[in-house]
């Protein structure tokens, strides 16, 4: 099965990490046929656009589920590091990762490979800066100083 490309926002970052914005019930049928056994989802089960019950979803599909809900506006370190549990947890099973627009998750993502991987700063900012430049909070909490006092932006052309 190819990637689901229609997901908003999907990435494959490697042979078993994909990420995406808000997964509709029948695209994590379309995740599970792919191979991924859990479901990481950094959005707010409040927000308009999640699903109702996504465990009992994901369960249905027949992958597990963490649920770490990060405030948009108040990303936290005790996020990044209960994220960072959960994918050692995982010991490199195929996993989705997902919120709302896939920008909290390639933040943390872009941390993580900078942090835990030890990548080199552009190549680990590359996948993010497709989707968006963080300012304000976002900024704060990937450590780009020069950019707390900047809104956020779009691709650099």
């Amino acid at each position: 099965m190819s990637d689901p490309i229609h997901i908003p926002n999907w990435k494959r970052l490697d042979a078993e990490i994909t990420t995406s914005g808000q997964p509709s019930e029948a695209e994590l049928g379309e995740i599970a046929a792919l191979g991924v056994r859990h479901v990481i989802n950094l959005g707010l089960h409040s927000h308009e656009r999640a699903l109702p019950d996504e465990a009992a979803s994901v369960a249905a599909s027949g992958m597990t589920y963490t649920h770490i809900p990060v405030a948009f506006d108040a990303p936290r370190d005790a996020d990044f590091a209960r994220f960072c549990a959960v994918l050692a947890a995982l010991e490199g099973a195929p996993v989705h990762v997902h919120c709302i627009l896939n920008l909290r998750v390639s933040a943390f993502f872009y941390r993580y490979r900078r942090d835990v991987l030890g990548w080199e700063n552009a190549a680990a900012r590359a996948p993010m800066e497709a989707l968006w430049q963080p300012g304000g909070v976002w900024a704060a909490f990937i450590g780009d100083t020069d950019s707390i006092a900047l809104p956020h932006r779009r691709p650099r052309a």
